[in-house]
């Protein structure tokens, strides 16, 4: 069974993080998301999850964000009774909830750092102490945690442990934004419309060529999460019908968005020019600037790293 199906794309960056999510669900090492909020996060833990050895076992996600302070702590390792204003009973704790399982930590940069370091301890030893309690209790749990923030940043402004994201940062799986993975928009439309089209039993609308050609020049601040919510708009609304540009909500229409870079610097020659030479010589110099360092050459290309040794791949530079 294809546990990764529901993550849907054919495009460089999507094929290397499966294969690389593919190799991590055979084991148990502590993983951690990143990639910006809508980016489907959730769905590629799911599916680690599904096709790791512990599927049959417990499932539970908690969004560090949700939750005040003064609960995450009891609702993350249980409570004791009367430990504190209202704990009128024993209370167990995720990690107990799961055990065996796989707990799945979104937003971890939002975790308090009063609750950071009783993480740690957890993640090291498997040892947790509920609140009220002096005895630990002992768990064996799969964490993966996710992220839609730049925790090197969070760390230099002590925001978050630098020994607590080492442990939870051993293998970082970047999830791409749609905006640098505009060739599976069709796909994922597609995925979506049937989707709409069985929940709400309408006959899906279909999109035309410069409908399309305007979806992927648009920058996607909300990433997946923002087209799916799209087409569940007009899949409503338009239902049956062929949407055309002028159909599409306004901010899709600016000839310019307000986060597309501005390319003002570039006049296409009027004898035009060979594209494919003209890449493999702008790849050729972010990485001579940048002396080899494939992460940085990518940021100054405006694309992702698994995007980068495609193309160097393609262009024949040496690996």
């Amino acid at each position: 069974m294809n546990h990764f199906s529901a993550i849907i794309g054919q495009s460089p960056a999507i094929d290397s993080l499966i294969r690389s999510a593919r190799i991590v669900a055979a084991t148990d090492v502590t993983v951690l998301l990143k990639g910006e909020t809508g980016t489907g996060k959730e769905v590629l833990a799911t599916a680690i999850q599904q096709a790791s050895a512990r599927a049959n076992k417990a499932f539970i996600s908690l969004n560090c964000a949700a939750l005040p302070e003064s609960l995450i702590e009891s609702e993350l390792f249980g409570h004791k009774k009367g430990s504190f204003t209202g704990a009128s009973a024993d209370k167990q704790g995720l990690f107990q909830a799961a055990d065996g399982g796989t707990l799945f930590l979104d937003e971890i940069n939002s975790l308090p750092l009063s609750i950071q370091a009783k993480l740690l301890r957890c993640l090291e030893s498997g040892e947790c102490l509920a609140v009220g309690d002096i005895k630990p209790y002992k768990v064996d749990v799969r964490v993966i945690s996710a992220t839609n923030a730049d925790l090197d940043k969070q760390i230099k402004a002590g925001e978050f442990r630098s020994d607590l994201f080492f442990r939870l940062n051993v293998v970082p799986l970047e999830l791409p934004p749609l905006a640098q993975r505009t060739e599976d928009i069709e796909s994922l439309i597609k995925h979506f419309m049937v989707l709409f089209e069985d929940t709400y039993t309408l006959t899906a609308p279909k999109f035309s060529k410069p409908a399309l050609k305007t979806l992927k020049a648009y920058s996607w601040p909300g990433n997946i999460r923002e087209l799916r919510n799209l087409c569940e708009r007009l899949s409503i609304l338009l239902a049956g019908r062929v949407i055309e540009a002028e159909n599409l909500p306004p901010e899709f229409n600016n000839k310019i968005s307000s986060n597309a870079p501005i390319a003002t610097d570039f006049t296409l020659p009027e004898t035009g020019l060979k594209l494919d030479t003209l890449e493999a010589n702008l790849i050729y110099q972010a990485l001579n600037r940048t002396k080899g360092n494939r992460s940085q050459s990518a940021k100054l290309l405006g694309i992702s790293r698994d995007t980068l040794l495609y193309r160097m791949h393609k262009h024949g530079f040496a690996m």
